[in-house]
This record gives structure tokens, C-alpha cells and sequence, in this order.
């Protein structure tokens, strides 16, 4: 059986951020809320569309209650949606780098705490979901990131093998670790802790350098 890289999405294969502000500010603007710029909507990444849209009202110090927060989350997404993949690029190096493993034999599946219909939708429009055995949102199952099972049901999802994480935060880091995987920091991506303070196991700057990383876990 071969094996297998689990990426997470945003941040890690492809830099939705530039997609992700502009979806994050329609929540603010229907809350009357300044507008929250691309570097800070960086640092509030990670865990989900609603801990996303949580995090931009605490920046700007709003607690609304359950309800309106729900709304907010809905005016999100659906204008996430309409305009998922207008500004989001793969990181580059990426399809180079998959193409060269897949020729080794490797297999990818994708492990995100986005919902899975949305992680699907922007992997299709950006012409890249034909590479991925398996991709598991943060609805997937009844459980996600940090939770490993998250991860470990990925890659059951996948077909099995033994299996390295890639991902750019500590939700992905604690997650792996979690699961008793071996795990690849990038420190291009969404992070409020720079990937190197947390220490993963290898840690690249750019993909070019990600073939020699599997290497070393291998």
C-alpha cells in the first residue's frame, strides 16, 4: 500500500486569504464594524468559518448573542461561496511538487476544518480536486481538528497506508502529534504562533523544498 500526505487546505495548499477577507467583511459591514484587513484576517484562520467570523468580531471587541452570530456566519459563507476561488491561488511550487510524488507513488488526501462542500467547491475551481483520494471537512464527521480522529478518519477515507501531515498552524501540529503522525510546518501560511516555535518535525519555507522534507520523514 502506499503512501500518503494529508494536507490541510487554507494556509497549506492554497492561500484562500485574499477570498476569505472580503467574505469576512460582509459579517462586519452587516455589524457596522470596520473592515478588517487581509494580514489580520491571516491570524484568525484555521479553525472554521464560524470561529473565523468569531474572531473578527473580537477583534473589533462585538459579542453578539447565538442568534445574530449564526446570521453573520450564513452572510459569510454565502458570499465566500459566490466568490470561492476569484483571488485563491495554490501555493507555488504545489503542483509541481505533487506531480513529482504522485509519480513515486504517493497518494494526497485533504484534511480542513472548512466545511467539506466549500473545501470541494474551491479545489474544483481551481482544477485541482482530481488529486486528492479523500477530502474531510470540519463537517465530515462528528469530530475535527485538533481532534485526531479527524485526521485518522482521513486517511481511513483514503484507503489506509502510512500517512505525514502537512499544515501551517498549531491546530494541524496538535493534531498529527495527537495522532502519532509525523508532521511538515510551512510558515508561509495562517498562523498567530510562527510555525517554527511549534516545532514540527520538518519545516519548510516554500514548496520547493517539500520533496527533500518527505524524504527525511521516510
Amino acid at each position: 500500500m502506499s503512501h500518503l500526505i494529508v494536507f490541510d487546505l487554507d494556509g497549506t495548499l492554497v492561500d484562500t486569504a485574499p477570498d476569505l477577507v472580503g467574505a469576512l467583511n460582509v459579517a462586519m459591514q452587516a455589524e457596522n464594524l470596520p473592515h478588517i484587513s487581509l494580514e489580520t484576517t491571516k491570524s484568525l484562520v484555521g479553525a472554521g468559518a464560524r470561529a473565523l467570523v468569531e474572531r473578527g468580531l473580537a477583534y473589533h471587541g462585538a459579542t453578539p448573542d447565538a442568534e445574530r452570530l449564526e446570521q453573520l456566519v450564513g452572510l459569510m459563507l454565502a458570499a465566500y461561496e459566490q466568490d470561492i476561488a476569484e483571488k485563491s491561488q495554490p501555493y507555488p511550487g504545489v503542483l509541481d511538487a505533487l506531480l513529482d510524488l504522485k509519480s513515486q507513488g504517493w497518494r494526497f488526501a485533504v484534511c480542513t476544518n472548512k466545511p467539506e462542500r466549500y473545501a470541494i467547491k474551491l479545489l474544483a475551481e481551481l482544477k485541482m480536486l482530481h488529486w486528492f483520494e479523500a477530502v474531510c471537512g470540519g463537517d465530515s464527521f462528528a469530530y475535527r481538528k485538533p481532534d485526531p480522529r479527524h485526521l485518522t478518519e482521513t486517511i481511513v477515507k483514503s484507503g489506509g497506508g502510512r500517512a505525514i501531515m502537512v499544515g501551517d498552524s498549531q491546530t494541524d501540529v496538535d493534531t498529527a502529534r495527537a495522532a502519532g503522525i509525523p508532521v511538515i510546518g510551512v510558515t508561509f501560511g495562517y498562523t498567530d504562533i510562527p510555525m517554527r516555535d511549534l516545532k514540527p518535525d520538518v519545516l519548510i519555507d516554500h514548496f520547493d523544498a517539500f520533496q527533500s522534507a518527505v524524504r527525511k520523514l521516510t
